[in-house]
């Protein structure tokens, strides 16, 4: 008779007690289950006002100046947000003008930037009547809205790069501390692009996360650092 290894058995055991078979596997641990949300968790899906009301209808003292103070708390970190937000448009410019609103401005530190990270800055580059173009324009203006901490802003491609061939536009150069971080090319040439769900939630919007979310909408010819700024 066959001798199954894998089962469990008293003559499998007086087996396995001499050596005859292998011992059993150990059957891999369950997953820990996830940590339970703390309370900080739970009151960060809140707005300030609700919180407020949470307050108002929580079951004991401690509890409601654990709600209120969480509140504050909130309102100063949205003041101290609201107070970096200096942009919030598309600011469209010349050929004079950009040294010192794309080159020198990337340089410019936010109040309080202890690490002196600079700004963000991204211009963009378009030709009216170009179809993909106007679109773009659409999705930057919706982007400077949603991320005032960044600055934007537009210029017409062949008044910045002479003779710059309709097909390298919509283009966008991703600056910040005065260098080039980043330059994509005919954005959105391939296919229809859309912004929808391309951010998690933020505030802010840094360099990278306009370069990942360019690059992975692009397939389009990227170029580092060697470039140079429009003189």
């Amino acid at each position: 008779m066959a001798v199954n290894p894998n089962e469990d058995t008293e003559f499998n055991d007086a087996l396995r007690a001499h050596g005859i078979i292998p011992p059993l596997e150990k059957p891999p641990p369950s997953p820990s289950p996830p940590p339970s949300p703390t309370f900080s968790d739970i009151l960060n899906d809140f707005t300030p006002s609700e919180l407020r009301e949470i307050s108002e209808d929580a079951p004991d003292d401690e509890t409601e100046r654990m709600i209120a103070a969480y509140r504050q708390q909130r309102i100063a970190e949205e003041r101290a947000l609201d107070k970096k937000a200096r942009f919030g448009r598309v600011y469209p410019i010349g050929r004079d003008d950009y040294t010192r609103e794309v080159t020198e401005a990337s340089k410019v530190d936010e109040e309080d930037d202890e690490e002196e990270q600079g700004t963000a800055v991204v211009c963009f580059l378009y030709k009216d009547g170009i179809p993909r173009s106007d679109r773009a324009f659409e999705h930057v203006r919706t982007l400077a809205s949603r991320y005032p901490r960044t600055k934007f802003v537009s210029i017409v491609g062949d008044k910045c790069i002479p003779n710059l061939p309709d097909s390298r536009v919509p283009m966008f150069i991703v600056y910040k501390k005065g260098e080039i971080r980043n330059q994509i090319l005919s954005w959105g040439a391939d296919r229809e692009r859309r912004i929808e769900g391309a951010f998690s939630r933020s505030v802010n919007m840094n360099v990278s996360l306009i370069v990942t979310w360019l690059e992975n909408r692009a397939r389009s010819l990227i170029i580092g650092n060697r470039c140079a700024s429009p003189s």
